[in-house]
């Protein structure tokens, strides 16, 4: 089964436009959660409304999320328009990778307060999903081609899980962060 991919995200300017604290943690929880109102979004992120909207026109701008249809027709929802985003290679153009770096510690960050999240609220969490969780780190010895052979496996397994992809949710399910970070140590 082709399941969607992530967005590649290599030019410059769409680069710059991801590469705010804000923007990464709306687009993130709007891919992880599905639609939702600014002011939705601002009670999660721990924004306003008006300031969640302006920076997600400025997403908008660059086709990361659009608006989504609303039942009640009064305040319509953004939605992210992929599965997520992939800068791809590090880049050799100074510009571009000024931007990727930037990314890549904005997502570093963002993985980081999700994980304090959970350890702060550990204690309101049911006990099957404490034994469920976990924060594993493993060294590996692999070579740059089954390093990416060994991420695409794993790719292929969360894929069909993703939020965006699956329709066959349980009802007990709730979404569930995974981070994986891979490079020479």
């Amino acid at each position: 089964m082709d399941l969607p991919q992530p967005r590649r995200v290599s030019d410059v300017d769409a680069l710059k436009a991801l590469a705010h604290p804000l923007r990464v943690t709306l687009l993130q929880h709007l891919v992880a959660v599905g639609p939702r109102t600014a002011s939705e979004c601002a009670a999660e992120v721990g924004s306003t409304a008006s300031n969640c909207s302006w920076h997600l026109r400025q997403l908008a701008k660059f086709g990361f999320v659009d608006r989504a249809e609303a039942g009640d027709g009064r305040e319509r929802p953004w939605r992210a328009t992929e599965v997520g985003f992939d800068i791809g290679a590090f880049s050799e153009d100074p510009a571009v990778r000024t931007q990727q770096d930037a990314l890549i510690a904005l997502q570093l960050n963002e993985d980081n307060r999700l994980a304090q999240r959970f350890l702060d609220r550990q204690h309101e969490l049911p006990g099957e999903w404490l034994r469920a969780a976990a924060l594993h780190g493993y060294t590996v010895n692999v070579t740059a081609e089954e390093l990416t052979g060994l991420l695409g496996m794993i790719d292929d397994i969360l894929r069909p899980y993703l939020v965006p992809l699956r329709t066959d949710v349980p009802e007990d399910a709730l979404p569930a962060h995974v981070g994986i970070r891979a490079f020479p140590r």
